[in-house]
């Protein structure tokens, strides 16, 4: 086999393990952090910029060496090396960190230890992409320069494509974390013995030592991953990440990571790190109030609609009531598998109810597509802590679940509360997601409590009118058994003073309203958690609030005359006109990828295996783009040309896409049609790296591959991180979808207009 076969394979291997990684190491992470959106931006985050750093730092050691081979594999052992301990560290940071298993970590805490747990797996993985352009283009033919890059591009982009979707489909629904970590660094330390192959017996003393090394720890990963001896690292890491809890099971799905743990007779039960189901004592005071209220004000309720968090206590509390049907509605069939598996007699009434019908989908997507009505809709997450969740919190929801009541037909929501504070940012949450309500439906009963609040709605004056009388009388009538609703805490509870104090707590909050297209409630949510864990980034968090689409106008023109202005003075300042386009198409391609996802969920309901159907898809787009681009890159006569051409057509498609689907919003199109957007999206942030690096080596005075490939590549990283954390942080949930692509469209124009004014120095 050629060395060329060798290296080619090893890129494929380097793209295929860093998506694993990345997207292991996230999931990791996010139970440890309890997995709210804006963890998951600071993880991305900390990873695009090592990446880069290694990328564009590291990267130069390939220049200075004649041992290129060498090196890649001594870093491509670290890498196999670090990262399955990086999942051992992921599960006992708050251990080394002492912090309590129950403690959430604040954004300070969290962004310095993710950093430091990622570091070596992500340094190391993007000086491999510096070292594979170097390598690739000193043994293929016809592939120098540039042409090397964007092969090497277009085959990392393949091995990630490859790697996204193992990873989503074979390796998380077989395998535990530690089994895949080891099995992916076995799979690495082979690729080092096979790229050494022919120069293992050289004489050198190094390249022997670096063989020798690789193979035995090849047989040291084996013997690790075919005995117990994996098993017993994985129950180790889960005594410590779940320190003074008897775990009794843990386990990945699809949708996230599942673990029961058992004290005397009562079982919890968390998905990615949070409580959400406990048996067979549940919390009484929150079921009653969740379920008996709402029943109370209905007159007669039969039919009732369960959107999340119904096992447990909800339906069993619906079922003291003569209800004809109760359809529950659960995402995650695992979780419901393990309350099964670890029965109670109380669940065990509940799933085994004639009445109870159980659908493992999505509530939106089920909601869109069921022809029953109902009495009753309990939306069983209290929370609009990400987009996914959000969907259930918009307006748009709310006039869809308005379609779905019969007369006299209830809504019930939950949000966070307290009958004693109510701060800026809790009053905004609650103030937000109550705009939405009032904006759909004519009548909203607000009942505050001490740690959630009860929003009731409604197209029947009845939800307001009717008095505690009314619901004393319908519980004593109908012969409801219960703990702590008594008449004399429904008289307590539904006081006046209570809604008079909450009214004018929330009294100057905001106007906004909570929409699919503009999920005001994520960012409302994520700055009610950071007040409660990091208070001293309040200030940040307002003023990202403030944000408008003229201030990033203005921004962007005023950065624009600064660029232009010091290329006058600084006539070298030009040749940055490259690495500034490749920032905002990195930028640019995130924000695709983020709209392109978020946009399926809101139009169609989240159904996960079409969402790694549309990353997959992009990525082939992506590799495709840089195939036309590498294929053409001798016969194109005018580089600087095609590339401002390729600048135009993504500014022209960041004005398209939100159009396609403000418009298509209330009208069906076929899901289908996302996948020639995601085609399109991909093929056009492909097209431009190689492009980039041909005109890039053009203007260094001393052309240096390895150099070149590292800073557009770190570029690249750069401005994906700025894309993750502040499109999905900020953008999205602030400017909305059609405000997010206009400020890449300024940015892209920006860069444009900078580009433009180097043509001198750029054409050929």
């Amino acid at each position: 086999m050629t060395t060329k076969t060798r290296i080619t394979l090893a890129i494929i291997i380097m793209g295929f393990s860093g998506i694993v990684a990345q997207i292991l190491l996230l999931r990791e992470l996010l139970i440890t952090f309890y997995g709210n959106e804006l963890s998951i931006g600071i993880i991305l985050a900390n990873w695009l910029i090592l990446e880069a750093l290694g990328a564009f730092f590291l990267g130069k050691l390939i220049a200075h060496t004649n041992r290129k081979i060498e090196l890649y594999v001594s870093v491509q052992l670290i890498f196999s090396l670090v990262f399955p301990i990086a999942i051992y560290l992921s599960r006992t940071l708050k251990e080394i960190i002492g912090v309590s298993v129950a403690e959430a970590l604040g954004i300070v805490p969290m962004l310095v230890s993710s950093f430091f747990i990622l570091l070596l797996v992500s340094l190391t993985h993007g000086a491999l992409f510096t070292f594979s352009c170097s390598i690739y283009s000193s043994v293929a033919k016809n592939a120098e320069g540039a042409t090397a890059v964007g092969k090497v591009y277009i085959f990392e982009t393949i091995g990630t494509l490859l790697g996204g979707i193992s990873f989503t489909y074979l390796l998380i629904p077989y395998f535990q974390s530690l089994q895949v970590g080891l099995a992916i660094a076995a799979l690495n330390i082979f690729m080092c013995i096979f790229l050494l192959g022919q120069f293992w017996r050289r004489t050198e003393t190094i390249t022997t030592i670096i063989g020798s090394l690789s193979a035995a720890l090849f047989v040291i990963s084996c013997i690790v991953l075919l005995t117990n001896s994996t098993n017993a690292i994985h129950r180790l890491s889960i005594e410590r990440q779940w320190k003074g809890q008897n775990i009794i099971h843990y386990e990945n799905s699809i949708y996230g990571n599942v673990v029961v743990t058992q004290r005397e007779e009562q079982y919890t039960f968390f998905s990615d790190g949070i409580p959400i189901i406990t048996t067979p004592t549940p919390d009484i005071m929150f079921i009653e109030e969740f379920v008996d209220l709402p029943m109370l004000y209905h007159p007669k309720p039969q039919e009732i609609l369960i959107i999340s968090g119904g096992a447990g206590g909800v339906i069993n509390e619906i079922l003291k009531y003569p209800v004809k049907r109760v359809d529950y509605v659960e995402l995650d069939p695992l979780l419901l598998k393990l309350v099964k598996e670890y029965s109670t007699p109380l669940t065990d009434a509940e799933f085994t109810s004639p009445v109870v019908k159980i659908h493992y989908l999505d509530g939106r997507y089920f909601m869109n597509t069921t022809q029953n009505t109902y009495d009753i809709i309990l939306i069983g997450l209290s929370n609009p802590q990400d987009l996914q969740v959000n969907r259930l919190f918009t307006e748009e929801f709310f006039s869809l679940a308005k379609g779905k009541l019969k007369q006299g037909g209830i809504v019930v929501v939950t949000m966070p509360g307290s009958l004693t504070y109510i701060g800026e940012e809790l009053k905004n949450l609650n103030r937000c997601i109550l705009n939405s309500l009032n904006d759909v439906f004519p009548f909203v009963k607000i009942i505050p409590g001490d740690a959630t609040n009860l929003f009731l709605a409604s197209q029947s004056e009845q939800i307001i009118s009717t008095d505690n009388g009314v619901l004393t009388n319908r519980l004593e009538m109908r012969g409801i058994r219960v703990s702590l609703l008594t008449p004399f805490y429904i008289e307590y509870k539904l006081h006046p003073r209570w809604l008079n104090w909450f009214m004018q707590s929330i009294e100057h909050g905001t106007e906004r309203i909570n929409k699919d297209f503009q999920p005001l409630g994520v960012y409302y949510s994520l700055i009610y958690w950071n007040a409660l864990f990091s208070p001293y980034m309040r200030g940040l968090f307002r003023f990202f609030e403030g944000i408008r689409l003229h201030q990033f106008l203005i921004l962007v023109i005023g950065f624009t005359l600064l660029i232009l202005a010091l290329r006058l003075t600084f006539k070298g300042i030009s040749k940055a006109s490259i690495p500034l386009c490749i920032i905002t198409t990195g930028f640019a391609g995130m924000i695709f990828d983020l709209v392109l996802i978020f946009a399926f969920q809101t139009l169609y309901g989240y159904v996960f295996y079409w969402v790694g159907i549309l990353v997959s898809v992009l990525m082939v787009g992506v590799a495709l783009g840089g195939y036309v681009a590498t294929s053409l890159l001798e016969r194109i006569k005018k580089h600087i040309t095609f590339f401002a051409g390729t600048e135009v057509a993504v500014i022209v498609f960041s004005l398209i896409l939100p159009l396609i689907f403000i418009k298509t919003r209330f009208s069906f199109v076929s899901p289908i049609l996302f996948l020639p957007l995601s085609i399109i999206s991909g093929l056009l942030i492909g097209l431009e790296f190689p492009i980039a690096n041909k005109l890039y080596l053009g203007i260094r005075g001393k052309p240096e591959l390895s150099g070149t490939a590292g800073l557009l590549y770190s570029a690249d990283l750069i401005g994906g991180w700025f894309g993750g954390i502040l499109g999905g942080v900020v953008l999205l949930p602030v400017l909305g979808l059609l405000g997010t692509c206009l400020v890449v469209c300024m940015f892209k124009l920006s860069a444009l207009i900078f580009l433009s004014s180097s043509f001198s120095l750029l054409k050929k």
